[in-house]
């Protein structure tokens, strides 16, 4: 079922929380995949209701990034979470989510001025917003984020938290292709030059996992070493590549607790993220 109004979509779910039945909330920006679908399967599973929200949110794009641009395809979306069990898709306008004088804004410090967030001035407040606001409208039990935007799911967990927000985050797994590539959306934008060039992502945090394993704890070591491997490919420019705590997201130094070790690569114009974390 499409839904374009708040309204609507809120006396619905009112109508289901009367009847006693549990919701789960699925947040996208559409141009779906694989790893969306095994979101919106996880909460299936795991609730009575599933949401699915399809927007691509104006206020996390800054002015040069591609909002424009970015990959929409309803009919196909629809179809996806249809098959998948979704209950219903919210597809709001712009309009509908935001008023032309709006004058709130969301914003969580610390978390949000390193990484992408450092990279992304305006980034994490633009998400922070839509998502207080989804979470809001929906009133969800449970909301499903995918992994590979690590430092999201972290600034969402640390929002609901400090604003008692009661919902449970769930973090899923990344979702790769069968060559290891993850599953993302800007995907579509490379050439097959391109899509061949990244899968020095995942080449590279192999070599980390594999310097773990072996007893490496020095980070600047397992850094240097991811380096080596997206510099050997021509088409890869690295914007970032850091080795953090999992909770804070600090910088570590040397390794004694489980880290998050997070890269975003430039392959072409198409920007690129993928992690992992190694637990201790």
């Amino acid at each position: 079922m499409l839904v374009k109004e708040i309204k609507e979509l809120r006396n619905l779910i009112k109508a289901w929380k009367r009847d006693g039945l549990s919701v789960g909330y699925v947040p996208t920006m559409g141009a779906l995949h694989e790893g969306h679908e095994s979101l919106i399967k996880r909460a299936v599973e795991e609730n009575d209701k599933v949401v699915v929200s399809i927007f691509v949110n104006p206020t996390q794009f800054g002015p040069n990034e591609d909002y424009d641009s970015y990959p929409r395809n309803i009919n196909k979306d629809l179809e996806l979470c249809v098959n998948a069990g979704a209950s219903i898709v919210f597809n709001p306008e712009p309009s509908e989510m935001y008023y032309g004088d709006k004058s709130t804004s969301v914003s969580v410090s610390g978390l949000t001025s390193v990484l992408c967030g450092a990279k992304r001035p305006g980034h994490f407040d633009g998400v922070c917003l839509v998502v207080s606001k989804f979470l809001n409208i929906v009133t969800p039990d449970k909301a499903y984020f995918g992994e590979k935007d690590a430092q999201q799911v972290a600034v969402i967990k640390r929002m609901v938290r400090d604003l008692n927000i009661d919902v449970e985050i769930v973090a899923c797994p990344i979702i790769r292709e069968e060559d290891g590539l993850a599953k993302s959306s800007r995907n579509t934008y490379l050439s097959k030059d391109e899509r061949n060039a990244a899968l020095v992502l995942s080449r590279s945090l192999e070599i980390a996992k594999d310097a773990l394993k072996k007893g490496e704890r020095n980070a600047n070591n397992i850094k240097n070493a991811i380096k080596e491997v997206l510099n050997s490919e021509p088409l890869a420019k690295i914007d970032y590549v850091e080795i953090v705590d999992s909770d804070s997201l600090e910088s570590v130094e040397i390794i004694k607790k489980n880290v998050l070790i997070p890269i975003a690569v430039y392959i072409g114009k198409t920007r690129l993220i993928d992690n992992f974390t190694f637990e201790i």
